[in-house]
C-alpha cells in the first residue's frame, strides 16, 4: 500500500514511471490538451482541485529539475509558483507553452479557473 499523500492511482503510477527529463504539465481547466498527449482529468467542479493543491501533492512524489510557465501569468500567480521547489523557471509565451506541452508525458487538468495557471515540470533525479 502506498504510504505517501498522492492517492490518485493514474497520476501516482505515471510519476512512478517517470525518468530524468520527462515532462508533466499541471494546468487550469482551460488549457488545451494536444492530440496524442495523455490527460489525467482531476477537475470536479470550478476551482476544485486548485492547481496549487495538485502541484503540492505532486511535489511530494516528483523530483523536479526545472519548470516552465507562461509569461502572461499574473505576477501574484508567478510568485505563488516560485514559493514551491520547482527549480529554475523558464518563462515562455502562452503559445510556446502550449507548443511545448505536446512533449509532455501527461497533462493533469485541474478545476483551476485562474488564467494561465499552468506549469510544466521536468523530472530530475534524487541524487
Amino acid at each position: 500500500m502506498k504510504r505517501t499523500t498522492l492517492l490518485h492511482a493514474e497520476l501516482s503510477g505515471l510519476i512512478a514511471a517517470f525518468g530524468h527529463g520527462d515532462m508533466l504539465v499541471i494546468g487550469d481547466a482551460g488549457l488545451p490538451v494536444p492530440a496524442g498527449v495523455r490527460v489525467i482529468d482531476l477537475a470536479l467542479t470550478r476551482g476544485i482541485p486548485g492547481v496549487f493543491d495538485v502541484l503540492d501533492a505532486v511535489l511530494v512524489e516528483l523530483v523536479v529539475e526545472r519548470s516552465a510557465m507562461a509569461t502572461e501569468a499574473a505576477p501574484d500567480l508567478q510568485a505563488e509558483f516560485a514559493r514551491r521547489d520547482i527549480g529554475p523557471v523558464t518563462m515562455l509565451s502562452h503559445d510556446d507553452f502550449k507548443a511545448a506541452s505536446r512533449h509532455a508525458r501527461a497533462i493533469v487538468r485541474t478545476g483551476e479557473c485562474t488564467p494561465y495557471a499552468n506549469v510544466a515540470l521536468y523530472a530530475g533525479v534524487a541524487f
